[in-house]
């Protein structure tokens, strides 16, 4: 290497050249590598405000999830099952809206947009169906699993 040139700068031989662990270029091969060195932000992982905000406003979208879900437990421990198991149902549901309408959430991305609003979704959906089925004097009633639980349990 020159004098003129940093010990940390990197020299690509060939577009496929890549660095070892002490970064000497060397011939890739099509295995992974040893050492990750990073690894891509996911979609939408952004500051959800500008880089001047300070870090709560700038993770606001998170930290409302957190926020609600955290009630939600609060609400709980106060002996109210169903009120807070649908509070933290519907923090997991806004979630997976925030995600979806908005292009920067900061930490709430955390894989890509589409598996965010799926999981989001599907975990807020169940939890507050299963705080409406919870017994006793359920506030939705669904026949057919009513029907299954005795056809699986008669048998």
């Amino acid at each position: 290497m020159s004098a003129d040139r940093e010990e940390n700068d990197i020299e690509v031989r060939d577009p496929i050249s890549a660095p070892d662990a002490e970064g000497r270029p060397r011939r890739v091969t099509r295995r992974f590598p040893l050492f990750t060195r990073d690894t891509a932000r996911p979609e939408g992982g952004g500051r959800a405000a500008p880089r001047d905000a300070p870090a709560p406003a700038r993770q606001w979208p998170i930290l409302a999830v957190l926020a609600t879900v955290a009630v939600g437990l609060l609400v709980i421990a106060t002996d109210q099952f169903r009120v807070g198991s649908l509070l933290i149902g519907a923090g997991l549901l806004a979630g997976g809206a925030l995600r979806w309408l908005l292009p920067d959430v900061g930490m709430l991305a955390v894989r890509s947009r589409f598996t965010d609003i799926v999981t989001y979704g599907v975990l807020g959906a169940v939890i507050a169906l299963l705080a409406m089925m919870a017994q006793p004097s359920p506030w939705l009633v669904i026949p057919f699993l009513k029907d299954a639980l005795h056809f699986t349990v008669s048998s």
